[in-house]
Formats: structure tokens, C-alpha cells, sequence
């Protein structure tokens, strides 16, 4: 889906992937980035960001919680993260990139509350209920700090993706607000749901979904309950030409991810101003049947798509050229992705393979590899990270 874009705008990231890969500098089954190009789509989204009084947490699951590119980010003016998970809230932590949203969309578990509210300390932690309210505000307490506290609203007709759902009803915003302010440890600070926006193929155009105008009553509501300054987050396909009507509609706070990258769903149908900054890297292992086999790992395809034709760049010279597309078939989700296979009897084992992925890295058990200099004579590899951003044992890095 993005192997078309990274050829028009960033060839000199798909070069130097095959070239280092070639030469034995990074792994296949990788997911590899453009930490400068992350750095100035950050700095992109961070200014406009600003201008429109919204703070802007970085999502990072995408790529695998890359401390690369949570150092890329932070340079680039985003100075906080929003983790999906305790998992990338540590790995963010460690990074050095700070929390500022914890608890959206996977909540705390119970027995890691006080690790979170003493070693993460978050600026924002999401609750969906009352009894996990109450786990943060007694961790917090014995952390010794006071926990802003944010809770999940929803209504009838708000939209999830099926494994999403929960949250405080909207219609009772109110009187739950009045109880998170009771709690000892903790205040309420505000409100959020997901997904505030979606991408609509038909349209192929960013539509608000009906849980923005759930956030908008509700946040109507609190005030004239008397609750001022309250955060409105409203996650979901955010990108810096998204960032407008959020504001419009109310957000005080928003959280790019694969904006960050370039790869929204709007970004395959646009050339928006952030640019692609991430691809797929393989490997052809053997051929079978008159078919090339490349490794898998991280052969992710996103749902969020409808079904299109796979194809990669395979060959064993660094190379942009239509003339080394081929297509492939990705085996389907029920299966494991040991491998992909190309319709390429000509391949030969070792070629390298490039796919232009919107991965979901975390999720998969690819290498995350961080890039700085790509297109530059000061090219070099950065990182070589697992799916917990911590560095790989691999022999490119005498591990």
C-alpha cells in the first residue's frame, strides 16, 4: 500500500535499507525507519500542534516502541508519549521519552498500578471504571503524588473496534467525574474515547466519528457542572492536516502515530507534509515450485484496509525501479507468517525484500532498526531493537 509512496518520497530510505542489508549491517524481518524524516514530520505536527493550543502525545507501538525513534521524536518537539500498554510505557520510559497518557487503550493491570504510578508517574491515566479509578488513586497515594485522572466516556452509537469497548457512560459523566475527584490520590482531569475520527475509503476522506460529539456534550455537561479546565483527548488517525477540526471540535489533546511516519490511511490516497519513514525489510530464504520465498515475522497488513495487491521491491542490488516490483502473497492472519511468497522464480536466496507496510510492529516479532543520515555519506544504523524496544542480540551489533 505505501511501497508506491516511499518510491516517489523517500527512495534514499528503501536504498540504503537494501544497501546496509546487503552488506550485513542490519537483519531481515525488520521493521526500518528514517529518524530524520520522523524528527521533522514530529516537528511538523509539533508546530501546528502549538499554534492550535493542543498537546500532543507521541504514539510509538507502531514501530515497535523504537527508542530511535522515541529520541527522534522528542527532538523533533514532542516531548511526552501516550502508551497503548505498560509494556510500551516502560519501553518508552526507558527511552527516555516521557508518559504523558497511560491506560488507553489497555488498562493498567492491578498488580503493576503502583509501578506505574511510582516509576512511570504519567501526566493523564485513562480509567474506564470506578474499581480502576480506585487501583490509581490508592497507587498513586503510596507513590505520594496526586494522579490526573482521565475517564473513558461512551454512549449508544459511539464506535469501537470489536475488543475495544468499555468506558463510563456518558449520560452519567457527571456523577462519575464527582467521584474521581473524591478519590485520595487522584483528581479528575478530563475526558477521552477511540476512535474520535476514522478514514473513509469511499470518500477517501477523514470523517469525525460519533464518539467527538459524545466528547463534546459530555465535556459540555462537566463544565456546566462546575469542572473547568478540562482535557478533552481525542485520538484516532491523526495526522497535521487532521489537527484543525480536533481543535475545532473541542480536543485539547491529540496523539499521532502512524503520522508520525507518514502512513495514515490518508496518506496513501495524498501527499500530505509528513513524510513515509518506515518500510519492511526481507529476505529471499529459497525458491519452491517457481516461487520466491522471502521471511516473515512481521508481515503485518492492517486491517484497517480493504484487501489490495502485495507487492515488494526484491533483488540483490539496491534498486527503486518498477522493474524489481513483484507481487506477493502474505499468508492470511489465521496462519503464522513464517514467510511470504513471491512471484519471482528468478529471485535468489539472500536478495533482499522490501515491503511499504502500515505495520503494527508491537504486535509481531520483527526487528525494529532505527536510521540516521539515510540519502547522506553519514549514514548509519542507529538501533536494532526487539518489539519492547530493547536492543537485539544481533551480530550486526557484536551481540
Amino acid at each position: 500500500m505505501f511501497l508506491e509512496l516511499l518510491r516517489r518520497r523517500n527512495p534514499a530510505l528503501i536504498l540504503d535499507a537494501q544497501r546496509l542489508h546487503q552488506a550485513g549491517m542490519i537483519p531481515a524481518n525488520a521493521y526500518v525507519l528514517d529518524l530524520d524524516a520522523v524528527e521533522e514530520n514530529a516537528r511538523l505536527i509539533a508546530a501546528e500542534a502549538g499554534r492550535l493550543g493542543l498537546t500532543t502525545f507521541a504514539m510509538t507501538k507502531q514501530v515497535s516502541r523504537n527508542s530511535g525513534f522515541c529520541r527522534a521524536v522528542k527532538r523533533g518537539g514532542i516531548d511526552r508519549a501516550v502508551a497503548v500498554d505498560m509494556a510500551c510505557a516502560i519501553a518508552c520510559h526507558r527511552a527516555g521519552l516521557p508518559v504523558g497518557h497511560l491506560g488507553h487503550l489497555v488498562q493498567v493491570p492491578r498488580a503493576e498500578a503502583a509501578m506505574a504510578a511510582r516509576q512511570i508517574a504519567p501526566d493523564f491515566w485513562t480509567v474506564f471504571s470506578d474499581t480502576k479509578a480506585a487501583e490509581a488513586a490508592a497507587a498513586a497515594r503510596a507513590a505520594g503524588r496526586e494522579q490526573a485522572l482521565m475517564a473513558r466516556v461512551q454512549t449508544a452509537g459511539d464506535v469501537f473496534y470489536r475488543g475495544h469497548e468499555g468506558g463510563f457512560a456518558a449520560e452519567e459523566a457527571v456523577a462519575a467525574a464527582r467521584r474521581l475527584s473524591s478519590l485520595e490520590g487522584a483528581r479528575f482531569a478530563g475526558i477521552t474515547t477511540f476512535p474520535a475520527q476514522l478514514y473513509d475509503p469511499e470518500t477517501r476522506r477523514i470523517r469525525h466519528t460519533p464518539n467527538l460529539a459524545t466528547l463534546r456534550r459530555t465535556a459540555g455537561a462537566l463544565a456546566a457542572a462546575g469542572f473547568a479546565d478540562l482535557e478533552v483527548n481525542a485520538p484516532g488517525t491523526t495526522s497535521l492536516v487532521t489537527l484543525a477540526a480536533l481543535a475545532d471540535a473541542g480536543a485539547t489533546q491529540v496523539e499521532p502515530g502512524n503520522g508520525l511516519h507518514g502512513t495514515t490511511p490518508l496518506h496513501a490516497v495524498e501527499d500530505l507534509p509528513e513524510r513515509p519513514a518506515v518500510l519492511y525489510l526481507s529476505e529471499v530464504s529459497h525458491l519452491h515450485a517457481g516461487r520466491a520465498y522471502c521471511f516473515g515475522g512481521g508481515l503485518y497488513i492492517d486491517p484497517v484496509f480493504p484487501d489490495y495487491p502485495v507487492k515488494a521491491l526484491v533483488g540483490p542490488e539496491p534498486t527503486v525501479e518498477a522493474d524489481a516490483l513483484r507481487g506477493v502473497e502474505i499468508p492470511p492472519p489465521s496462519a503464522i507468517d513464517y514467510y511470504g511468497m513471491i512471484d519471482s522464480p528468478e529471485a535468489k536466496p539472500g536478495d533482499s525484500v522490501v515491503f511499504g507496510f502500515r505495520g503494527q510492529a508491537f504486535v509481531t516479532r520483527a526487528h525494529s532498526v532505527g536510521l540516521r543520515g539515510v540519502g547522506t555519506a553519514d549514514l548509519r544504523v542507529e538501533c536494532i531493537e526487539n518489539i519492547f524496544g530493547q536492543p537485539e542480540a544481533w551480530p550486526g551489533l557484536g551481540g
